[in-house]
């Protein structure tokens, strides 16, 4: 069992998806490894989408991608299904299945019983279980911050990816799970107190909601991690060449996270997330800097932001011609 005296967050100087790189600085790091290309490239690093897609067949894409980051929470256990079901979200917004994971963990086994490395493993297996997703393997270092996630590969037909690219104007932006768990986060971080709403949101797998989007003729998706809603609706609006309208009343929010923004528990990549890209935002006049950090709040294990229409999930916006983010 965990160790409930352990307390895995004060282990590590971020949380979860909000100890990501900043985008801009990230962007800059990168920015000389694009243009790999081939006939049998169909998604690679230029655009920052959720996976890379290599072309096997006429009727087959491989999916792979990676992720992994420090505790969350501090059961070890929900710690490692939250990352899991993070790093197979990749696949899921790409339209794809994911086949196979393997396991990355970097432990500080002088500091942390190795019983509770197991706990995460274990949990990552469940949720690899749960998917249908074989996780076999993996890599360990000895590390001074505990961090866990997968590498996944996975398939999908390369004719109707869910491409950051492709968005076009006109159309609903969905939404399919509320956002706020960075708040919330922080606030478990500094306090201690446990959400178990939150924690159902971030193991929650974004399967069915990426198989709604493909059957609502979807070609248009990212998922909402660690760069927040804003962040990644950008990164999507620029690939494509559109812009975007959000309506904040509509975006879905997790219980309490208004409470805990009243209160101030804002990560430094959220105030990151929003300072990259507030130069493209517009926003109403009654839209206050509150609003704008909520819609920026880093997100771990997020939903995925479709272009498009999907049954059953809130429409939080549009696509529009032009560029930039207008928020009213």
């Amino acid at each position: 069992m965990t160790d409930a005296t352990v307390r895995l967050t004060g282990y590590a100087h971020g949380g979860g998806c909000a100890c990501k790189i900043p985008p801009g600085e990230l962007e800059e790091a990168v920015r000389g490894l694009t243009g790999q290309s081939g006939d049998h490239v169909l998604v690679g690093l230029d655009d920052g989408d959720d996976a890379a897609a290599v072309l096997v067949r006429d009727d087959l894409a491989i999916l792979s991608t990676a992720d992994f980051f420090t505790p969350v929470v501090d059961d070890a256990y929900d710690w490692g299904r939250i990352a899991a079901a993070n790093a197979l979200s990749d696949i899921y917004a790409m339209g794809g299945r994911p086949v196979v994971a393997i396991n990355l963990m970097g432990w500080p086994r002088e500091k942390l019983p190795l019983e509770l490395m197991t706990e995460v493993l274990r949990g990552g297996l469940a949720v690899g279980q749960e998917a249908g997703c074989p996780v076999i393997g993996g890599h360990t270092v000895d590390d001074p911050e505990p961090k866990y996630g997968m590498a996944v590969t996975g398939v999908a037909d390369p004719n109707r990816l869910l491409r950051n690219d492709a968005a076009v104007s006109g159309l609903p932006l969905t939404l399919t799970k509320p956002i706020g768990v960075g708040l919330l986060n922080n606030r478990h971080k500094t306090t201690g107190e446990v959400f178990p709403h939150a924690i159902e949101s971030m193991v929650a797998l974004n399967r069915a909601a990426s198989e709604a989007a493909l059957a609502a003729d979807a070609q248009a998706a990212t998922d909402v991690t660690g760069f927040g809603l804003l962040g990644h609706l950008h990164k999507l609006c620029r690939a494509s060449g559109v812009g975007a309208r959000i309506v904040r009343s509509d975006v879905p929010l997790l219980d309490g996270a208004l409470e805990a923004l009243a209160e101030g528990y804002v990560s430094g990549g959220t105030r990151r997330n929003l300072d990259w890209v507030r130069p493209h935002l517009q926003s109403a006049a009654d839209v206050r800097e509150d609003d704008l950090l909520l819609l920026a709040d880093a997100q771990t294990s997020g939903g995925l932001l479709v272009v498009g229409e999907v049954p059953g999930y809130p429409v939080i916006g549009e696509t529009v011609a032009g560029f930039g983010i207008e928020v009213i």
